[in-house]
């Protein structure tokens, strides 16, 4: 990357190359975030739903009332 100084010296060409290359890391570092969240999906849900499975009386389960509901926790 370059200094903020030398900014108004480069072509567009070198600024889009620079952009390229911040967006590669960008987009790397959400995907492998979203991959290392994805994996403690489920001890996370448990840690979340805990509490509340705890005072649920015996024999009823969690329900979602809306589609999409289901998907936050998987």
């Amino acid at each position: 990357m370059s200094d903020s100084g030398n900014l108004d010296k480069q072509p567009l060409v070198e600024h889009l190359a620079e952009l390229r290359s911040c967006l590669i890391i960008s987009m790397t570092a959400v995907f492998a975030g979203f991959g290392i969240s994805y994996y403690f999906i489920r001890p996370l849900a448990d840690w979340f739903f805990n509490p509340l499975v705890k005072v649920m009386p015996k024999g009823k389960s969690l329900i979602f009332i809306s589609y999409q509901e289901g998907f936050f926790f998987i």
